[in-house]
């Protein structure tokens, strides 16, 4: 396995899926990455000579992933929760913050359904 970035890269996969597994890279980047290592993007990672590791390395290296990128977002959201906006509060509440209802869906933001029981009825 390749080490890029603290990840372990799988070696079967070809460069520019695997580069995606490191946080902050996507498609596009990987690719923009592999171009500037002057890396065949077809080219499976075990078949990258040490040479090319190093280049793909030092072109990763030009931009902000994982820890470091884990951190600025959250320190954006925190942000958001001690000014007080609407996207803060909704972070605050775990609700969904951009405009979706709540009334039927978003339970992947609100978790199980907590069951409210009825109120019973007097007997008489």
């Amino acid at each position: 396995m390749a080490r890029i970035a603290g990840v372990d890269i799988p070696k079967q996969k070809r460069g520019v899926i695997a580069l995606t597994y490191i946080f902050g890279i996507g498609k596009s980047r990987a690719q923009e990455i592999l171009a500037q290592a002057k890396v065949d993007e077809s080219k499976k990672v075990s078949d990258w000579d040490d040479d090319e590791i190093g280049k793909i390395r030092e072109a990763v290296g030009q931009f902000t992933i994982e820890g470091e990128l884990r951190t600025e977002v959250q320190l954006s959201i925190k942000r958001l929760m001690d000014i007080g906006c609407y996207r803060g509060i909704r972070h605050r509440a775990g609700l969904p913050l951009r405009g979706q209802r709540t009334k039927n869906n978003s339970r992947t933001r609100k978790g199980r359904r907590k069951t409210v029981a009825n109120k019973k009825k007097a007997t008489k």
